[in-house]
């Protein structure tokens, strides 16, 4: 499988995320986050359980034009 690279959080500690790509494939957003902390994952909880196989991440507000661009590349909208 290869991904599309989208982008890397420009404020990034040196641990590489969060980081945005995109599956060309099946046009799946690939997102690796900070793993959320107990209160997130427990208000996230309150609508259903959380899966074994899934996980709540979370993205800082920074990264909302890498999404937004990860959309449209996932749309056919940004072809590269």
């Amino acid at each position: 499988m290869e991904l599309v690279f989208i982008a890397k959080d420009p404020n990034t500690n040196g641990e590489n995320c969060p980081t945005v790509w995109v599956d060309p494939d099946t046009q799946d957003l690939v997102i690796q986050g900070w793993k959320a902390d107990a209160t997130t994952e427990a208000a996230c909880l309150t609508t259903g359980p959380i899966p074994d196989t899934e996980a709540v991440v979370r993205l800082p507000a920074r990264m909302v034009a890498a999404i937004r661009e990860a959309c449209n590349v996932a749309e056919g909208a940004d072809v590269r």
